[in-house]
């Protein structure tokens, strides 16, 4: 595997040049993930799944290291709200789970000058404190159904509300019908109702700017 430097110069291209705590972490997490898994090159094939918990800095991090994506299929976005992330060996079916440890922030002191601002101190401490300061290590157990997994999509079908079209085995089926999940549960938009946008492309464009 690459050198840390090397990674973290990756994630921080990612975000245009701005390094943060949660940048070095993910870093460290990612390649402690697959150190633990014995993935030397992660970036290679799609051997490895990664199911991140947070949808901040951290996650772009590991995917930077990992070469993981949400458009290969091997990225994976849990909303939890924690820092914490699964890496999943497909080839030999391991899991581990790696979780950031809240009281490693409190231990920063010990590795940098107390000049440092709390995010600085952070930032830098973490690039060098030992793994078992930083994160909780768990061997665990993920069942990943085949609709789940790279590849073609297993399955479609056409929701009988809207009619749009789901692809892997993502519909509900509910009294007797099949729905998408925004029919079923409830849409995380709300539908403007009136001119069609696509009338005149004058009316789209406004609608856009």
């Amino acid at each position: 595997m690459r050198s840390f430097d090397d990674l973290l110069a990756d994630a921080v291209a990612m975000h245009r040049g701005c390094v943060c705590p949660g940048q070095v972490l993910g870093v460290r997490m990612a390649m402690l993930g697959c150190q633990l898994l014995g993935i030397d090159e992660p970036t290679q094939g799609k051997r490895l799944i990664v199911y991140v918990e947070t949808d901040r800095c951290m996650a772009d991090a590991i995917a930077a290291v990992t070469g993981c994506r949400l458009g290969k299929r091997t990225l994976k976005h849990v909303d939890y709200g924690k820092c914490a992330c699964t890496f999943v060996d497909t080839l030999k079916e391991r899991a581990i789970r790696i979780l950031a440890r809240d009281d490693a922030r409190d231990h920063v002191w010990r590795y940098v000058p107390t000049e440092l601002s709390k995010s600085d101190a952070q930032r830098e401490a973490y690039k060098v404190m030992p793994d078992e300061e930083l994160f909780v290590v768990q061997e665990v157990l993920v069942d990943i159904p085949d609709h789940d997994r790279p590849g073609r999509p297993v399955s479609r079908v056409m929701c009988s509300v809207c009619g749009e079209g789901i692809n892997d085995r993502r519909e509900v089926e509910l009294n007797g019908l099949i729905l998408c999940r925004a029919c079923a549960n409830g849409r995380y938009y709300q539908e403007l109702k009136g001119e069609d946008p696509w009338a005149t492309e004058e009316s789209m464009h406004q609608r856009l700017t």
